[in-house]
């Protein structure tokens, strides 16, 4: 006989495993199915590597404008092999805490690729890769609730086609054999442009292109300009409004075609093209075309504000339940679906409460809704901005080139959205955030003490300046 769990998880990336983890808190019998690497992804191949190589790329131009700090750093140079390195054993050392979290919450892991045969009906084939220790051997499993977490991959449009060698996803991107002169990246999303910044810190020669008339499409416009102003001024060229047509490629290059957008063509050579055009989610093979359950257009599992599927005791989080496609999302999702199944009425999802980060430099931060999108909500807003050249803090870091947005109801004073670039704005944003889960006005935002000297002043800064009463600018 099969053996029988309350809930099963189909795919152990962030929402998977900390589903896993919450489910097993509120006394739960889990098992969790992986395939090829616990952690999936993000801890192995996104987030936290990509995260590593940025860190290093950053202490690199340090080391080089170390004279502006009145220090003396002679002969920088680097070691992309070592970069690498290090990157891996930060993602392998991540893996290795995903395990320990399993044990330690009794979640068993069964390893090899699942298909749902039907509601509560799992069978789980061997995998290509070797099971850890301890993991459960492929077979059949019944489970209650089975959630699936299967994560996404890389977008693959036609015509560029990703061949591991000149044309790389995010996963030849994190470990190239060589540090490119020249590289082609293709969308400025937030993998393209952390990608583009990573290997124009280190020297390449890069050049963005983006189909939309703006970088970063999802962020704030005036945030997305600035942004790149900062980043042409690094040496990147962007190219907007256009998209590459075509792929010639050589021996050791590729020859890209351009259609600019205005009836012109231009060509464009480089060592290395990085496809970074999206994610479609991981929905094949997993048996729901004979199940019945709802897919969205864009490759997706429809689901409602639990995690719900249309097929009852089937559930979707994460990347393969849609947009926005980001870890935290994951998680958050899943903590609320398995405590939905528990009886314990959780909050739906607020997608207009996710945080959003872009790792680049500057980075690039943001929450609610952009100025765009409240004029085309019709609604009567302020607006807040502060500079970091208005900080101290900034100032005294060497980082004074930044901006602090915000926006927020006129007629109710509560904050609909924070847009921010600049230094260390993706640990800033969390702030506004709470305030935003806490429906706080902006008169408690405004007698709300920051510490002085802090980059977090800029937050109530920009409050003040919503409402005419700014202090340092």
């Amino acid at each position: 006989m099969a053996e029988s769990f309350d809930i099963i998880i189909i795919g152990s990336g962030p929402g998977g495993y900390v589903t896993a983890i919450r489910a097993a808190q509120l006394g739960f019998k889990v098992a969790i199915v992986e395939r090829e690497y616990l952690g999936g992804i993000c801890l192995n191949w996104g987030c936290i590597p990509t995260k590593a190589l940025l860190r290093s790329a950053e202490i690199y131009h340090y080391m080089q404008h170390a004279k502006d700090y009145g220090l003396s750093a002679d002969n920088v140079s680097f070691d992309p092999t070592a970069i690498v390195k290090r990157s891996r054993g930060v993602a392998k050392r991540l893996n290795d805490g995903v395990g320990f979290l399993m044990k330690k919450n009794k979640v068993s892991v069964i390893w090899g690729e699942a298909t749902i045969d039907a509601p509560g009906k799992v069978t789980v084939k061997a995998g290509k890769s070797e099971a850890p220790k301890g993991a459960l051997p492929a077979g059949a499993y019944q489970a209650k609730h089975i959630i699936i977490a299967t994560g996404a991959r890389p977008r693959v449009l036609p015509g560029l086609e990703p061949d591991k060698k000149l044309v790389w996803t995010y996963f030849e991107a994190m470990a190239p054999d060589r540090m490119p002169k020249s590289l082609l990246v293709i969308g400025s999303g937030a993998i393209g442009i952390e990608f583009a910044s990573f290997y124009r810190t280190l020297g390449a020669e890069v050049t963005v292109i983006e189909v939309l008339p703006q970088i970063l499409p999802v962020e704030d416009a005036e945030i997305a300009t600035f942004a790149r102003k900062a980043f042409e001024k690094q040496g990147i060229k962007i190219l907007t409004g256009a998209k590459v047509t075509k792929l010639d490629k050589k021996t050791d290059s590729v020859t890209a075609t351009i259609d600019d957008g205005k009836g012109g063509t231009q060509s464009i050579t480089a060592e290395r093209v990085i496809s970074a055009v999206g994610v479609v989610g991981n929905i094949e093979g997993l048996g729901l075309e004979k199940l019945g359950v709802k897919t969205e257009r864009g490759g997706t599992i429809a689901i409602d504000g639990y995690g719900k599927t249309n097929v009852p005791g089937i559930y979707a989080i994460g990347d393969v339940a849609g947009p926005p496609m980001l870890a935290h999302k994951a998680e958050h999702e899943g903590v609320v679906c398995v405590e939905a199944i528990k009886g314990l009425h959780p909050h739906p999802m607020n997608k207009s409460l996710i945080p959003g980060c872009t790792y680049c430099a500057p980075q690039i931060a943001s929450v609610g809704i952009t100025e765009q999108a409240a004029k085309e909500k019709k609604l009567d807003v302020r607006v807040g901005r502060f500079p970091f050249v208005g900080n101290g803090k900034a100032i005294a870091l060497g980082e004074d080139q930044g901006l602090v947005k915000v926006i927020f109801d006129k007629k109710t004073g509560a904050l609909l959205g924070a847009h921010m670039v600049g230094a260390e704005v993706t640990e800033l944003i969390q702030g506004y955030v709470v305030a935003m889960n806490l429906e706080t006005t902006e008169e408690e935002l405004m007698h709300t003490i920051f510490p002085h000297p802090t980059l977090s002043e800029m937050m109530k800064e920009a409050v003040l300046d919503a409402y005419g009463r700014v202090l340092n600018m």
